[in-house]
């Protein structure tokens, strides 16, 4: 289908004619149009870590504490803190000008209820929820966190650049229950979030937050000052590729964020288009399994997968480039000060080991559910692959295809896999946070508490508990190597390796994108 009638089926959906969809240089606002990596359907970004649902995030509300590009948090909402000598009493002060999108100032009962929440899905502020004894408003303005011992990552906590971010929000919103989606989504972000042009399927709509005060301080990747320099975002539900690809040509689009690297050619010979690498940390690709229903409920059974696997497989299928992608079976991350290495495991499969850990496993042949997400850019293709992987040492696998804002919704479920349930999803994740077994999500081991799949192991729990209150850096080092052994011994999840993220942009249009482990729009002015 030609990328015009295809925008302007998405126009006419809208109730506007072609003309005027595409119009921009005729309009007297500014209007960023992009592709987003997925169609955007979950609005809360505490309920789940899906990336679609923190970028939506980023735009519309504010955090107290942020990373640069020197990987320092720095103050984001907060003007100053100060703690004990004890460091057990933490006391935060908000800066001047916060104001929620309704025009409410943003106050310390918000951010107290927010971190709460946050908190609760959050396997950091789990962590920073067990070393601590109150946390309370002390007037419109200061809040403060008491510690019942040390907690040396407390301001990584808050901080935190990754699913789940701890997002501000207001406290009306913030004491929704963890477990559901918030229906309110008013923040204090750069950007607003305009629910009556939201499309799902066609477009997701931001109008610059024209009351934002933003930090004084120029941007340093995530921390410094959030200047919307466009009036409108619009996030475009194009979901075959090679339509993004020409849409980006033809100039009806500004901005790609995840481009499939097959096309990297044809953008590139293009003089008005440039790859930016905006994720140069990377992303780090896995096979999760649920471990509450057979067969991945046995350790041999998930065992039998790890040696089935062949990292290059799955990286070769879904990145393609090997200068993009390498093999990593790390599961704290390749380059990390936490990487430990594991030989010749996912990287040379053992097919005759695998099939007799499945055998000694009492696999009875019920198909495995493995969903695929025939829409997400960055892992719709690792499914067929782990499919083929799998059978091939005695899996049976179904394979049930579904767009991803369905899998984000179904992976949360705890039934049986023949009851709506599932067995195995991929998902990708960005290594900032992830080389720490504090802020990991898929290293818990707190059964129900943990992420989905929820892996119950109470000797994963312990170290990462350990690490997170450990303040020697060579100690903590130690803890995290034993907590990505236990990752490997106990199969919690497989690494399929790890990958640099690229977006496409119209040179000749845009300038100001700045290089984080999130895709940042602030900034970005439009000629």
């Amino acid at each position: 289908m030609h990328v015009t009638r295809r925008l302007g089926q998405l126009a006419a959906g809208l109730g506007l004619g072609v003309g005027l969809a595409l119009a921009t240089p005729a309009m007297a606002q500014t209007t960023l149009r992009m592709v987003a990596h997925s169609d955007l359907k979950v609005l809360d970004p505490i309920w789940t870590t899906a990336f679609i649902s923190r970028n939506h995030g980023y735009l519309i509300y504010d955090v107290l504490f942020a990373k640069d590009a020197e990987q320092r948090i720095q103050p984001q909402m907060v003007d100053k803190w100060t703690v004990s000598p004890d460091k057990l009493t933490w006391t935060f002060t908000l800066r001047d000008g916060l104001e929620w999108h309704d025009g409410q100032p943003v106050t310390a009962e918000d951010c107290v209820a927010s971190i709460k929440r946050w908190a609760v899905r959050d396997p950091l502020g789990q962590q920073m929820t067990a070393a601590m004894a109150e946390i309370k408003p002390v007037d419109a303005k200061t809040f403060t966190i008491v510690l019942k011992e040390p907690f040396g990552l407390l301001l990584e906590a808050l901080g935190k650049p990754s699913s789940n971010v701890p997002f501000m929000m207001p406290k009306r919103v913030a004491d929704t229950d963890p477990g559901k989606q918030i229906a309110d989504y008013t923040g204090s972000g750069p950007f607003v979030f305009k629910k009556e042009e939201w499309k799902p399927g066609e477009k997701v709509v931001y109008a610059r937050n024209t009351k934002y005060k933003p930090r004084a301080e120029p941007p340093s990747m995530l921390a410094g000052g959030k200047i919307a320099k466009v009036d409108r975002i619009e996030w475009l539900a194009i979901s075959d590729p090679m339509t993004a690809a020409n849409a980006l040509i033809q100039g009806e689009i500004d901005m790609i964020e995840s481009p499939v690297p097959d096309h990297f050619p044809i953008l590139k010979a293009d003089k008005n288009i440039a790859l930016f690498g905006w994720n140069q940390l990377g992303s780090q690709i896995i096979m999760r399994f649920n471990h509450l229903h057979p067969p991945f409920n046995n350790l041999k059974a998930r065992q039998a997968a790890m040696y089935a696997i062949a990292q290059e497989d799955f990286l070769r299928a879904q990145v393609g480039n090997p200068e993009i992608y390498s093999v990593c079976n790390a599961p704290l991350v390749c380059g990390s000060p936490h990487e430990k290495k594991y030989g010749d495991l996912l990287i040379k499969p053992d097919l005759e080991k695998a099939r007799q850990l499945l055998k000694e496993s009492g696999y009875d042949g019920t198909p495995i559910v493995m969903m695929h997400q025939t829409d997400l850019q960055s892992s719709n293709m690792l499914p067929p692959v782990g499919k083929q992987a799998l059978e091939r040492v005695g899996f049976k696998v179904d394979l049930q295809a579904m767009d991803w804002q369905t899998v984000v919704s179904r992976r949360a479920r705890k039934d049986a896999p023949d009851k709506g349930g599932w067995n195995i999803f991929y998902t990708t994740t960005v290594t900032a946070g992830t080389e720490s077994p504090a802020s990991n999500s898929f290293s818990q081991g707190n059964c129900d508490k943990a992420w989905f799949g929820w892996p119950c192991d109470p000797e994963i729990e312990k170290l990462r508990a350990d690490f997170a209150r450990e303040t020697d850096p060579a100690k903590q080092k130690l803890l995290a190597i034993a907590v990505s052994d236990r990752i490997m011994d106990q199969a919690l999840y497989i690494v399929l390796g790890q990958y640099k993220s690229f977006g496409a942009y119209r040179k000749d249009r845009l300038e100001g994108w700045i290089p984080a482990p999130v895709p940042i729009l602030w900034n970005i002015s439009k000629k």
